[in-house]
């Protein structure tokens, strides 16, 4: 078998045991949190003959173990189950309907934040690398280290002052809807956006600096700068073909962070996305909306991941030409 195709099934193989293990560690965590949603829906005041009942309705008198194998088995096929809030007498709320438009939105703004973050990091980075030790180098590097000292709800609320309260150019809020048209729905997710590029984009150009400066120390870059290739057209096609692989997993973490890391920035902006979702459904315990979030999140991780892992086997040159 090809050493390339091998390595690819075998992270894969990997990346599937993984979110396996995930997936048991998130139902077991949720299932040993004390209380429950029929105690956060019938209060104190209950009796345990109508918490029990309220529980049988739910099924959730079932052993955990069984509780799991139905809810993976039905997760693997996109059926979460149904959410607790939504479930009383004939009445049945979808969770995979539920969290659907709330898994659009998230997906819109990570997509937006990645759109602006990923080509000016990789420029910035490469600027860098190009001018090392300039006025230019000494700038970027400043205040991409402010950036990265700086949660995200603080950049966050900055941006709301001065771009929202005081400039008023974007809403405080960024509140959106099924029906809100494409480019109303960009100008409402334009705060939120450019407050997760500030945080993501620093990480990335300054291992994309870093990837690029390691490699200009490297024989053959000085062989075709010896031979007066120019420095741009070095670093485009000599240094960044062989830094793909450094620069693609920090890019997956960061894309990753996106998805997986949006709960705060989020809430600050009453976004309604899978983030603002799960918060809610942890405050009034509704344990498979949690469970589903949760899920998601983790796959989309591993997945980002192991993309990263990926372009990492293709793009080196002794898996390619093991020989």
């Amino acid at each position: 078998m090809n050493p390339v195709l091998r390595t690819v099934l075998q992270r894969l193989g990997l990346g599937m045991l993984t979110l396996f293990a995930v997936s048991v560690i998130i139902f077991s965590a949720l299932a040993m949190l004390p209380g429950g949603y029929a105690q956060n829906i019938l209060g104190q005041g209950a009796t345990p003959e109508t918490v029990a009942n309220f529980n049988k309705e739910l099924g959730l008198d079932r052993p955990a173990y069984v509780r799991y194998v139905e809810w993976i088995g039905n997760a693997v096929q996109g059926d979460f189950g149904y959410s607790y809030s939504g479930t009383t007498g004939t009445t049945k709320r979808s969770v995979s309907e539920t969290i659907a438009p709330r898994l659009y939105n998230t997906f819109f703004l990570a997509a937006m934040a990645a759109s602006i973050a990923v080509p000016l990091s990789l420029f910035l980075g490469a600027m860098a690398a190009l001018y090392r030790n300039s006025w230019f180098d000494r700038i970027v590097n400043s205040v991409t280290l402010t950036t990265i000292a700086m949660p995200e709800f603080f950049i966050a609320y900055v941006l709301v002052y001065v771009l929202a309260v005081k400039l008023k150019i974007f809403y405080p809020n960024s509140t959106v809807s099924i029906g809100t048209p494409f480019l109303e729905h960009l100008y409402r997710a334009a705060l939120p956006a450019i407050t997760m590029t500030l945080v993501i984009i620093a990480h990335m150009m300054r291992m994309t600096r870093a990837a690029i400066i390691n490699l200009l120390a490297s024989p053959y870059i000085e062989m075709a700068q010896l031979k007066g290739v120019s420095r741009s057209n070095v670093i485009r096609h000599h240094a960044l073909p062989n830094a793909w692989a450094p620069i693609a997993t920090v890019v997956a973490f960061n894309l990753a962070y996106l998805v997986v890391g949006v709960v705060v920035v989020e809430v600050v902006f009453v976004y309604p996305g899978i983030g603002q979702l799960m918060v809610d459904a942890v405050s009034s315990r509704d344990m498979p909306i949690v469970q589903a979030c949760a899920l998601i999140f983790a796959a989309t991780y591993i997945l980002l991941n192991l993309l990263a892992d990926i372009v990492s086997i293709v793009s080196n040159p002794r898996l390619l030409h093991p020989k």
